[in-house]
C-alpha cells in the first residue's frame, strides 16, 4: 500500500505534464468566439477624434469591414499595425475600437503610427469591448456585408496571418457580395 502512496505523486505530475504539453500545442490566436457566425454586437460610442460624434454598428453596414479593437498602451498593436495599414491602403474598410484608453494618449498614438481607420469608437470603459468579447488587445473581427461575424483574429495580425487567413477571408466574402 506505501508504495502506491509514493507513486501518486509522480502520477499527479505526470498529469499535469500531460495537460501542459498539450496546452503550448494550441493556437492561442484562434479561440472559438461564440459570436463567430453571429450579427456582430450593436453598439454606439463617442468617436474618438470627433467626441460629439458617435461611431455605431450602422456605419459598417452593407460592405466587408475589419473591426479592430486596440489601444495606445498595447505594445503588440504596434507590431501589427503596419499591417493595417496596408490593409487600408488596398482599400480593406478598418473600423477601431480604441479600448480601455486616454484620449490624448490616443490621438498621439495616431498621430505618430497613422490611422488607418476609417473611425475609431472611443470606448474608455471597456462597455463596447465587452460585448464583443474582448480577452484583450489587440483583437480583430472580419464582417460581412451582412453584419456577420465571419472571423476572429487574437493577438496581433502578422504577415502569416495576413496572407494565409484575413486576406483571402476578405476576398471570398467581397465575392460573395458580388454574385
Amino acid at each position: 500500500m506505501k508504495r502506491y502512496l509514493l507513486l501518486l505523486p509522480l502520477i499527479l505530475f505526470g498529469a499535469v505534464a500531460v495537460m501542459l504539453a498539450v496546452g503550448l500545442t494550441l493556437n492561442t490566436s484562434q479561440v472559438n468566439s461564440p459570436l463567430v457566425g453571429k450579427p456582430a454586437p450593436d453598439f454606439q460610442a463617442p468617436s474618438l477624434q470627433i467626441p460629439e460624434r458617435s461611431v455605431r454598428l450602422s456605419d459598417l453596414n452593407g460592405q466587408v469591414v475589419l473591426v479592430n479593437i486596440w489601444a495606445s498602451w498595447c505594445t503588440t498593436c504596434r507590431q501589427e499595425h503596419p499591417y493595417l495599414m496596408a490593409l487600408s491602403e488596398q482599400g480593406v474598410p478598418i473600423y477601431g475600437i480604441d479600448y480601455k484608453d486616454e484620449r490624448p494618449k490616443a490621438l498621439a498614438w495616431l498621430e505618430q503610427y497613422g490611422n488607418a481607420y476609417r473611425a475609431i469608437a472611443f470606448d474608455a470603459q471597456g462597455r463596447v469591448g465587452m460585448d464583443w468579447g474582448v480577452y484583450g488587445v489587440p483583437e480583430t473581427y472580419v464582417i460581412d456585408r451582412q453584419g456577420v461575424i465571419r472571423h476572429k483574429h487574437i493577438g496581433a495580425i502578422t504577415a502569416r496571418s495576413l496572407r494565409e487567413q484575413l486576406q483571402p477571408l476578405i476576398a471570398e466574402l467581397r465575392r460573395e457580395g458580388e454574385s
